[in-house]
């Protein structure tokens, strides 16, 4: 284990104020230096691009154009080196889910105190995985839950189309609109909604985009 390397830590964050200053807090810790800073997932891409070298990146969960689970899937795909860890304010079942499945190594929520950032930190760096009690402790209710109820862990995942259906259901389109971008019939459409309506226990589009924002689908 080499304690003495120095990680290189690409930075995403749209909040500018916030970016920054974590950036300068991160370059204060031992072993760890940010290479460059982003304001969501298309500008990681261009940065990487740049021949920009990182060992970890660190992630909002919510950026415009591409959010911290598009930017894990492509890093995973095109960077599998690149150990990703998000920052969040989101820690719903179904966000710890599609963040695991997004191949992120580790979470933290925004409220922590700097000495949890930099235990983090060093966890990713060294065992290459970072999960709070907090998080532990949902995702093994979780699978305790699905361990006497399957209905428990089905209503944590969320297949692709069915969260662009939500994102998409969260707008003012027409659902006549999200087949049309969906390139599906309007009969599949009412098919995703009800079936939603039945997995997510809603009852209506207004419930399908406050589920939606609760879990950090979509932002406002």
């Amino acid at each position: 284990m080499e304690t003495n390397k120095i990680n290189r830590i690409i930075l995403a964050d749209d909040h500018i104020l916030l970016r920054d200053a974590l950036a300068n807090l991160i370059n204060s810790f031992d072993r760890f230096q940010v290479m460059a800073v982003a304001g969501n997932g298309l500008e990681v891409q261009t940065a990487l691009k740049k021949d920009t070298q990182a060992d970890i990146a660190l992630l909002d969960l919510n950026m415009p154009g591409m959010d911290g689970f598009e930017t894990a899937k492509w890093l995973q795909e095109a960077y599998p080196n690149i150990k990703v860890l998000i920052l969040t304010m989101y820690d719903s079942e179904i966000a710890l889910i599609r963040m695991l499945q997004s191949g992120v190594r580790g979470f933290l929520k925004k409220d922590i105190h700097p000495t949890e950032l930099r235990t983090a930190l060093n966890s990713v760096a060294d065992n290459g995985y970072y999960y709070s009690h907090q998080a532990t402790g949902k995702l093994a209710n979780l699978f305790q839950k699905n361990h006497e109820n399957n209905k428990s862990m089905d209503k944590s995942i969320l297949s692709e189309l069915e969260i662009e259906f939500l994102k998409l259901a969260s707008t003012d389109m027409t659902y006549k609109e999200i087949a049309q971008i969906m390139r599906l019939s309007p009969r599949h459409i009412d098919h995703y909604r009800d079936a939603l309506f039945e997995k997510l226990d809603v009852r209506s589009r207004v419930g399908l985009a406050i589920y939606a924002v609760k879990n950090g689908i979509v932002r406002f």
